[in-house]
């Protein structure tokens, strides 16, 4: 470069886009995505680009380049972790080349965002900033009107993954609380819900991401199971929900 000057780097925003309602989506992130040079967003095996979807309204300037990057579901961590591998490393060129890169995230990236990963690999070397979205698990208590917590109650988030000894002694252990990732758990969960009093006071809120949630009482899904991206809400404090 002419006089040695060396290249000065983009910036990297990693950006909660919120559980699916485009309405939801913070000021700060509308105009963070309208004016980034590339944006970043995950795609499902399926081609399915939900996060994108979210935001789409915001997307189209000249010049502004999109960067989808493929990123598996599945349990093994391997074939994740090369996809983060491959995903940070189209984004630190970009970055590299002087342009200011948006990364979507739906949610919140520090609530089970799968942006995580991919900050733990480029905030040492970049200028990184995150910026916060609603959850799904606010968005589903504003779904039902449930107030999560109040005063002195302990409120906790129980990943559906965990075995079912856990999973129980993590529900023993607060007033209230969201269990996420139900889909296949669902019969599981409903057992200790059951086994513990608490499934007269549990909701399920089906794929909140999507246009149309569905809330549902427990004893209403017949067997059926429910999609991965629900979650069942219980609280042992109040009257039952209804």
């Amino acid at each position: 470069m002419a006089g040695g000057e060396a290249m000065t780097t983009g910036k990297l925003h990693i950006v909660g886009v919120g559980p699916g309602d485009p309405e939801l989506l913070t000021l700060k992130a509308a105009r963070l995505i309208e004016s980034a040079d590339v944006t970043a967003y995950p795609e499902t095996e399926n081609g399915r680009r939900r996060a994108r979807d979210i935001v789409a309204d915001h997307l189209g300037r000249a010049h502004q380049i999109e960067r989808p990057f493929r990123l598996p579901m599945a349990s093994d961590l391997a074939p994740a972790q090369a996809a983060y591998d491959r995903a940070s490393a189209l984004i630190a060129a970009d970055l590299d080349a002087g342009r200011n890169v948006v990364l979507l995230c739906e949610g919140d990236p520090f609530l089970y965002g799968s942006a995580i990963h991919v900050h733990a690999r480029l905030a040492g070397r970049y200028d990184v900033a995150v910026v916060p979205g609603v959850t799904s698990v606010t968005a589903c208590a504003a779904e039902i009107g449930l107030a999560l917590a109040s005063r002195m109650d302990v409120f906790s988030i129980i990943p559906a993954t965990l075995d079912g000894g856990a999973l129980e002694d993590r529900l023993a252990a607060c007033d209230a609380a969201a269990i996420i990732k139900v889909g296949r758990h669902f019969e599981k969960i409903a057992g200790i819900l059951k086994r513990n009093g608490l499934a007269d006071r549990a909701m399920l809120i089906a794929a909140p991401a999507d246009d149309a949630p569905r809330a549902l009482p427990l004893s209403e899904l017949n067997g059926t199971l429910p999609p991965y991206f629900s979650t069942i809400l219980v609280s042992r404090k109040g009257a039952p929900l209804q």
